[in-house]
């Protein structure tokens, strides 16, 4: 290349041109300590790899430029080209951001140069015998770095790459020996950024998601109180007012999206990092942010998920000076440095209205006459009315239909339940109707009254009196208690058939732990996930974790009593429909019963409501006489479970006796006695019973001898 041409002419006006013009003056540093080197105590050449960037050098710098002056020369073509670039440059932001010395960045480029050339390993392998590794250490580093204006002086070596590994731009692999011999690294997501080649994808729980994928700010849908709010973040996260905004909320209830819009305002990508997953402030992926988010210019957002009554500390980002982003739920607290002047947002369950908007945009041309029964019956948080109508949508589709109605919708509910909540709890299957169940006049009028109350849960609180202002919520709490197989389960799941919607029941064994805390973080989660995806939850035997509290007689006392008073107060805040059995309501602490905003109490059942249940479970075609089942019914006081397993057991000795669907009376009696059997008490019946339509075996005896 001709003098008269400068190499920065045909460079493209980007980051990859300007790594280019530092990965060359990292070169000049070497090929100048290399010749400083040869002077002092000549020695064949070595490196002949470095002969093709020297006959490029020399290709750029003027002939009348001294070898030794090669260095500044460049360094000051390189800051001509920097003023004429309008591209965002990832390392002009840095040095900027952190003030960076020639030297540092020098030093940075140095320590990646192995990552674009193989070669230069065994060059530093050969440099700083006997040390093995084919990375820089710290001493060369500096050495090569300090350029001809330091030769001679006394350098400290730590102060050349001190500030780079304190910022996280560089990493030591082995701190355990002298500092000297301090193997450096740059991330190689760092050194992506560097280069020009940025992944979107930094880890599985890290990645940067550009800006333009989010709303304005003005066209979230929110209260007008909540977005005037948001208008005026901008100006004062740009001017330093604050150092991190925090936006609390349910999952999926569009904390992110609040982000993303404050992000578009301050026209700068999200880099969204889930720290609740890694939760370890020494992991790579987290020691790379701050430098990161400096190198591109991001917003870095945090999630995080602090356990009832944690407070999470978060470190401070290396390499970073500017505002952040948290997201969390309302449970929990976050203390440190970078929070020291945070402001705090919660995002309130969205109003009908706002739902009715979101279905109506999601679903656009495929909306029906159903969106109104929509809309009040899937109390859902705006993520996932956006997931649920594109679900909703395919379900639709390929039933051939172009409008999509409430079943698709609670199938496509269902879809995502799968992801969030199955393996926390166990999905019933429902169906059927109120007529299915068999219960006393005032057992079945408040159940229908608790149906009521679930329908207009979200409508009552605004036809409420003064009195009632921000101290209910669209939580229904309900208890039901009576022995066991009375109903309550089955009322529980003919509750969800009505509403049109799943039931999930909590198996306690996998909420309880004998660990301090992890109670309260496991009901947390469950309770979380149910209402974020308006469930009915069902806590059976539930006074498990509802005794009445005690007094503090030992640890164990008192961490129960946390428990309770953690649930305790979770329930008078939860959002969604939650359903607690127990035959043991004697033992639920008085707090608790206060709480539910229905108890009702399932009685066994007596001789009419019993006829009427074996009429439900026996097959519509059987031989067993209406003496004998009335007889049954008035005689024999089982409850509805009991009543259960008697006619199963009968169809089974029918089935086995090759009778199918005819059950006699025999099968029956035989299957009534099992269950006297298994309870440990005594059949009523006095006349003996005749099994599987054979005469009894004493009987025949009898006559035989007469």
């Amino acid at each position: 290349m001709p003098p008269s041409v400068t190499p920065f002419e045909n460079l493209p006006p980007n980051a990859v041109g300007h790594f280019r013009l530092l990965f060359y003056a990292a070169v000049l540093s070497i090929t100048n300590y290399l010749r400083r080197l040869a002077s002092e105590s000549p020695a064949p050449k070595l490196f002949p790899f470095l002969e093709g960037y020297e006959r490029e050098l020399r290709g750029c710098i003027p002939a009348e430029i001294d070898a030794s002056a090669g260095p500044r020369w460049w360094r000051e073509q390189i800051k001509l080209w920097e003023q004429q670039t309008t591209a965002r440059l990832p390392l002009r932001a840095l040095v900027r951001s952190l003030e960076l010395t020639n030297e540092e960045l020098t030093a940075l480029m140095l320590a990646g140069l192995v990552e674009e050339d193989i070669r230069f390993g065994s060059l530093f392998a050969a440099l700083q015998e006997p040390l093995t590794a084919r990375r820089p250490c710290l001493g060369l580093v500096a050495a090569l770095s300090s350029g001809e204006e330091n030769r001679g002086e006394l350098k400290d070596w730590w102060q050349v790459v001190q500030r780079l590994v304190q910022a996280g731009l560089v990493v030591v692999e082995n701190q355990t020996a002298p500092r000297a011999e301090w193997v450096l690294r740059v991330p190689n997501v760092l050194w992506d950024v560097i280069r020009g080649r940025a992944s979107a994808e930094i880890s599985h729980n890290c990645k940067i998601v550009p800006h333009d994928e989010f709303p304005p700010l003005k066209k979230l849908v929110l209260d007008v109180e909540l977005l005037n709010q948001l208008a005026r973040l901008p100006a004062a996260m740009a001017s330093g007012q604050l150092d991190a905004v925090i936006v609390r909320g349910m999952a999926d209830s569009g904390r992110r999206s609040v982000m993303g819009s404050l992000a578009r305002s301050l026209r700068r990508d999200l880099l969204f990092c889930d720290y609740h997953i890694q939760n370890n402030s020494a992991d790579e992926v987290w020691q790379v942010i701050g430098p990161l988010a400096t190198l591109t210019g991001v917003l870095p957002v945090i999630a995080v998920d602090p356990a009832p009554g944690e407070t999470i500390e978060l470190p401070p980002l290396k390499g970073y000076r500017g505002p952040i982003g948290i997201i969390m739920r309302s449970e929990g607290g976050v203390k440190g440095k970078i929070v020291e002047q945070a402001l705090t947002l919660t995002l309130k369950p969205p109003s009908p209205d706002h739902r009715e908007s979101v279905w109506q945009t999601t679903l656009g041309e495929h909306s029906g006459p159903d969106l109104e029964t929509i809309v009040n019956r899937f109390l859902l948080p705006l993520g996932n009315v956006h997931r649920a109508a594109r679900i909703a949508t395919t379900y639709a589709l390929l039933e051939r239909r172009e409008e999509v109605t409430t079943a698709d919708v609670q199938q496509a509910c269902r879809s995502l339940n799968r992801q969030k909540l199955d393996t926390l709890a166990q999905r019933l299957v429902v169906s059927g109707g109120w007529s299915d169940l068999v219960l006393n006049d005032g057992t079945t009028q408040e159940l229908l009254e608790l149906e009521c109350r679930c329908r207009q849960r979200e409508k009552l609180l605004v036809n409420l009196g003064p009195a009632f202002h921000n101290t209910l919520n669209c939580g229904v709490r309900a208890l039901f208690n009576g022995p066991s197989g009375t109903g309550k389960t089955l009322a529980a799941k003919i509750l969800a058939a009505v509403l049109q919607t799943d039931v999930y029941r909590v198996d306690l064994a996998s909420v309880v732990n004998k660990y301090i805390g992890e109670t309260e973080k496991n009901l947390s989660q469950l309770l979380a996930r149910a209402e974020e995806l308006d469930v009915i939850l069902l806590i059976d035997e539930g006074d498990a974790l509802m005794t009445n509290r005690t007094d503090v007689k030992s640890a164990n006392d008192r961490y129960a009593n946390l428990e309770t008073n953690y649930l305790l107060q979770r329930l008078e805040t939860y959002q969604g429909i939650v359903i607690v059995t127990t035959n043991a309501g004697n033992r639920i602490d008085t707090a608790f019963q206060r709480r539910f905003d229905v108890i009702i109490d399932f009685q066994p059942p007596d001789a009419y409501e019993r006829l009427l249940i074996w009429q439900h479970h026996l097959p519509s075609k059987n031989n067993v006489s209406a003496g004998c089942l009335q007889e049954i019914a008035h005689q024999c006081a089982l409850i509805g479970g009991q009543i259960r397993n008697a006619a199963l057991y009968a169809s089974l000795l029918a089935l086995a006796d090759g009778r199918e669907e005819e059950i006699n009376d025999a099968d029956l009696e035989t299957a009534v006695q099992r269950e006297y059997r298994k309870a440990g008490a005594s059949y009523p019946f006095q006349k003996q019973i005749i099994a599987n339509g054979h005469e009894d075996a004493l009987e025949k005896f009898l006559a035989e001898i007469g």
